[in-house]
């Protein structure tokens, strides 16, 4: 009896484990398949570009944008970003087009020195035209903290991730879209910068090697479990 007993507690723990390698197994395959999409959306996106107000009203998270309008006053300094092994800011400011639609344009990528004295912003000429990639924000990660603070500089904010209707409010605007403008890099304003919607990330194929990984474990699993069972009927 006690040894029907710890027959079946092994293939339950076997059972547990098989289920929880698979879950595991699935959920790098759909990250795999969600990066995919979109960066096979995004060539397709810069190719047709719209203006901003039909950028923001069409389905899907990228599109090309090509407007005029002017940026506004304010700057958000999104912390913690890595270029080249090196430690920076991505700047963000806030633009209205000519038709009145408004959100956050990424200016680009800005080194830190070891003080981590913050950077001074050039004044951009107005009107202007713009162009780039309609895209989400970069991703939040663990949101541990405040969003944002005050800098001690009227209007800059220093931002650890970038929830629209807080910075809205803290920029004076009636509401931001929770999408950013990737401003194209041929543009002669603001830094460093390129459309890569997956910086700091996997890329979809690391996700497919881990998932064949998890899948691998559960099958070992099974495989070992199968064998026990297989020399206890031989005894």
């Amino acid at each position: 009896m006690m040894r029907q007993h710890t027959r079946w507690i092994g293939w339950l723990l076997a059972l547990l484990a098989m289920a929880g390698f698979t879950a595991l197994g699935l959920w790098q395959l759909q990250r795999m398949h969600a990066k995919q999409a979109l960066l096979d959306a995004q060539g397709s996106a810069v190719a047709q570009a719209l203006p901003l107000a039909q950028a923001l009203a069409a389905p899907g998270a990228l599109h090309g944008v090509a407007d005029h309008g002017r940026f506004l006053p304010g700057v958000v300094l999104l912390d913690n970003q890595m270029r080249h092994g090196r430690a920076g800011v991505k700047v963000y400011r806030p633009f209205r087009s000519d038709s009145g639609s408004v959100l956050l344009v990424d200016m680009g990528w800005r080194a830190l020195p070891p003080d981590r004295t913050l950077p001074v912003l050039d004044t951009l000429p107005a009107p202007l035209a713009v162009r780039g990639l309609l895209a989400p924000p970069p991703s939040a990660g663990l949101a541990l903290g405040p969003a944002f603070s005050e800098t001690g500089q009227p209007g800059r904010w220093l931002a650890s991730r970038l929830p629209a209707d807080g910075l809205a409010r803290a920029l004076g605007l009636a509401a931001l879209p929770d999408r950013v403008l990737r401003l194209d890099p041929a543009l002669p304003i603001g830094d460093e910068r390129d459309l890569d919607l997956l910086p700091n990330t996997l890329p979809p194929q690391r996700h497919l090697g881990y998932a064949v990984q998890w899948f691998g474990l559960a099958l070992t699993v099974l495989v070992v479990a199968l064998v026990l069972e297989w020399r206890r009927r031989r005894r």
